[in-house]
């Protein structure tokens, strides 16, 4: 299911963007998408590892990371 969204962006930003996309091969559209499935894949991210480090032993961690084989 798609979303239909209608989006203000400064000129500048929209002509950066259609150069990117042009560059990529892909239409406008599909640059967008891409780049906030990045940005958004990335906040989940941060929040995931933070949520995952709370309560964690940071010298344990560090001990477990120098024992590791290069």
């Amino acid at each position: 299911m798609k979303a239909r969204v209608s989006l203000n962006l400064p000129r500048s930003l929209k002509a950066a963007a259609e150069d990117w996309a042009r560059q990529e091969g892909v239409s406008l559209n599909q640059f967008i998408a891409c780049a906030l499935a990045e940005k958004v894949g990335a906040k989940n991210a941060a929040t995931f590892l933070e949520k995952r480090g709370q309560g964690g032993d940071p010298e344990r961690a560090v001990r477990w990371l120098e024992a590791r084989p290069e």
